[in-house]
């Protein structure tokens, strides 16, 4: 027989089903195939529309028979953090291979990008800084503002008057970084990186993007936003990107110069405070870069498709929101 509840308990069943009557309710779906574009969910066969997997590597042939490969090779956990003895060459490699392929000096892995952001606001600001974000940022951004111990504040979305009214308030003797979303995870528009980097430039301020949905998909390589607008790593001198969404695989990255790194390895609890993933999933993400570079028919695959949603959208009568990218928004309106 089941013990009866506690009141703290009874609170929370209460507030549960205020949330359901609100219909804020969230529920999980339990998915019984592989990442693929018809799949089986909740025992019904389904097209999917909703994943990540931009261009078809999660469930690639050659990804799962280096993985496979990684796990004869590496066992399946890595053992420990990083920085005792869980930094196998496997990771080294793929950080190698990501910072050359994104164009930086350096790359740093991390088992999320959650952590990754969390990590770049922790490390590098301290008490007096400043700390100021796209108002639709990911919940990862806004939750790294508050965290840190900066002084964190929001502009008006993809405003740069607004971006710049708050970069003239900040103090010129204090570190003032600037973060933002490349590409943004519910509209699916482009923040207008340019314009950013140059008001960062004028006012001394380091810009960091979140380039979760635009690595692997965006330049003419796939290496992301900063390439698709021709932009220096002077001018973003800190990216995040993800290896779970276009990728295929799992994990995220931070790619800088040598010194921010170094900080980030040295400063962040987010980094230095959690079990290395494991070796296999850095094996099966080095063969998802190879095909990312090698294999630019995905991406012009994935532009056909956009384009082929959004002439079927109009011809049916909906009203997507503007977006160029894989993120193509239907506003509904009610919850």
């Amino acid at each position: 027989m089941a013990e009866s509840k506690s009141a703290f308990e009874a609170g929370l069943a209460n507030d549960l089903a205020k949330r359901k009557a609100q219909h804020l309710y969230r529920a999980r779906r339990v998915v019984e195939s592989a990442q693929q574009v018809e799949m089986r969910i909740d025992g019904h066969d389904l097209l999917a529309f909703c994943s990540n997997n931009y261009l078809g590597l999660a469930n690639h042939d050659k990804l799962r028979k280096a993985a496979v490969a990684g796990i004869d090779k590496w066992g399946v956990g890595s053992g420990a953090a990083h920085l005792v003895n869980g930094h196998s060459s496997a990771h080294h490699l793929l950080e190698e291979e990501l910072a050359s392929f994104t164009g930086y000096e350096r790359a740093l892995l991390f088992s999320t990008g959650y952590m990754a952001n969390l990590a770049v606001a922790t490390a590098l600001l301290a008490r007096g800084d400043t700390f100021l974000q796209d108002k639709l940022n990911h919940a990862s951004l806004i939750d790294a503002g508050q965290l840190c111990a900066a002084q964190f504040s929001r502009y008006l979305h993809v405003d740069m008057g607004s971006l710049e009214a708050k970069l003239s308030q900040s103090q010129a003797d204090k570190t003032c970084l600037v973060m933002s979303d490349s590409v943004f995870s519910m509209d699916g528009n482009i923040a207008p990186l340019p314009a950013m980097a140059d008001l960062c430039l004028q006012h001394q301020a380091q810009l960091a993007i979140d380039d979760a949905h635009g690595f692997g998909v965006l330049g003419l390589t796939g290496s992301g936003s900063r390439e698709h607008f021709a932009l220096t790593t002077r001018d973003i001198p800190i990216m995040m990107g993800t290896l779970g969404k276009a990728a295929g695989v799992s994990g995220a990255f931070i790619a800088s110069s040598h010194e921010i790194i170094e900080t980030i390895i040295q400063k962040a609890r987010s980094y230095i405070y959690t079990t290395a993933s494991p070796p296999a999933i850095a094996e099966a993400a080095r063969v998802s870069l190879q095909l990312i570079q090698q294999e630019s028919w995905r991406r012009e695959k994935l532009q056909r498709n956009i384009a082929l949603l959004k002439a079927a959208a109009r011809e049916n009568g909906w009203q997507l929101m503007v977006s160029d990218t894989a993120i193509q928004p239907l506003l509904i309106g009610d919850d």
